[in-house]
């Protein structure tokens, strides 16, 4: 994915999930040889990633974006998380 591509669909996520004065989180997690995973939490508690290359593209593509700000999987990070019935069936399903 292009690094246009991956600031794209960060920012459509912050259009659709953000708020004023409250930035959406983005965690970078390491998925080995296939790069990096952004995970954003949105202001609305949704989540949503992106897939990079490697945890450098997915740095610099977090600093680079307007409303966005490095996180962890801290309590606040994780609360603010809103995890739908739809979404917990799924990872049921995954864990079975």
């Amino acid at each position: 994915m292009s690094d246009q591509t991956i600031q794209k669909r960060i920012a459509e996520f912050v259009k659709a999930h953000g708020k004023k004065d409250t930035p959406v989180r983005a965690v970078i997690e390491p998925i080995g040889r296939a790069g990096a995973r952004i995970v954003l939490v949105g202001a609305d508690g949704a989540m949503g990633d992106v897939m990079t290359k490697d945890v450098e593209s997915a740095t610099n593509a977090v600093e680079a974006a307007d409303d966005v700000e490095q996180s962890e999987w801290d309590r606040e990070t994780t609360a603010a998380t809103k995890i739908g019935p739809g979404h917990r069936r799924k990872m049921a399903k995954m864990q079975s």
